[in-house]
């Protein structure tokens, strides 16, 4: 008898331990190491550590601002996506292409939704987007957190609400978010929320940064798109296949080429000070040419379904 309960102890010890083990490996291949440190250019000059996820593929801003906190981050004239100033020549660029691209976003929500329809745009900025899709006959509705955005949109007649929750009554045919995953905080009950306002059969647009493009990899600590601690989340290719749930599908991902320019010339003024660099340019374009191979764009947009 007390052979059998010494062997049966050593089988239990054996088996808790293997557990335990187990337990200890896989909180350790889940344990978020530093990507890279970088620091708040625009408004603060604080350093925050980038973590990896190994699990989403993705990286996450640490430490966080405080929801309290947070839109003093973007207390800032040269934030553009809250003006339309064209004053100095990045926001003056910036304006510019942004013209043309905004009639390209247009064509593309048309083409992928096979007509007309309801828009909700979530981080409408001042709602040049939403002005551009009225005038091509959508349905339109907004959400921007920022009050001096949104009194700049209604100048345009183009009514936003501070918090798309205000929605949650309504089903949209197409949602989009315009570089904007990347700034919401508790990113998967936002997710969760995004898929309950999308009818079944429509299409969810979200453009981010990629950190894996060549440009992100040159300008390191200095690549503009890190944008901390405004930008939350930092996301791959991978990363978004993972965030969604089942009913959401990704059915197709686009380049945008023009924020390998941008980002680079943002960039080069962070890491050299100089405003208009012709290096940056050629960083930006070397940056579109490796992704022909790599498929590895500054910024993608990631088209989705829902079932």
């Amino acid at each position: 008898m007390f052979i059998w309960d010494d062997k049966q102890y050593v089988s239990r010890g054996t088996f808790e331990f293997a557990i335990t083990f187990s337990i200890y490996i896989h909180l350790e291949k889940r344990q978020k190491s530093t990507y890279i440190t970088t620091k708040d250019f625009l408004v603060s000059g604080e350093s925050f550590k980038l973590k990896y996820d190994p699990e989403l593929e993705m990286l996450v801003t640490t430490p966080q601002p405080t929801l309290e906190k947070l839109p003093d981050y973007y207390e800032s004239d040269a934030y553009i996506s809250h003006t339309d100033s064209e004053k100095g020549l990045l926001p003056f660029l910036y304006q510019k292409v942004k013209q043309r691209a905004l009639k390209n976003k247009v064509r593309l929500i048309t083409k992928l939704n096979k007509g007309t329809g309801s828009i909700l745009d979530i981080g409408a900025g001042t709602g040049e987007f939403l002005k551009v899709a009225s005038e091509k006959g959508w349905k339109i509705y907004g959400a921007e957190p920022n009050e001096k955005a949104r009194s700049i949109s209604e100048k345009k007649e183009v009514f936003l609400k501070e918090s798309f929750t205000e929605f949650s009554n309504q089903k949209f045919d197409v949602i989009t978010l315009w570089h904007v995953l990347e700034h919401v905080p508790n990113l998967h009950e936002a997710i969760s929320q995004i898929e309950n306002l999308l009818k079944p059969g429509g299409t969810l647009l979200i453009a981010v940064p990629n950190y894996k493009s060549y440009d992100a990899k040159y300008y390191k600590e200095f690549w503009a798109a890190y944008d901390v601690p405004r930008h939350l989340w930092h996301f791959s290719k991978e990363s978004m296949t993972k965030l969604f749930s089942d009913e959401i599908k990704l059915v197709n991902i686009k380049p945008m080429v023009f924020d390998s320019f941008y980002v680079s010339l943002l960039s080069e003024k962070y890491k050299t000070g100089n405003i208009f660099s012709l290096k940056a340019f050629w960083v930006g374009l070397w940056s579109n040419m490796s992704a022909w191979t790599s498929k590895e764009y500054s910024s993608h947009i990631y088209c989705f379904k829902k079932a």
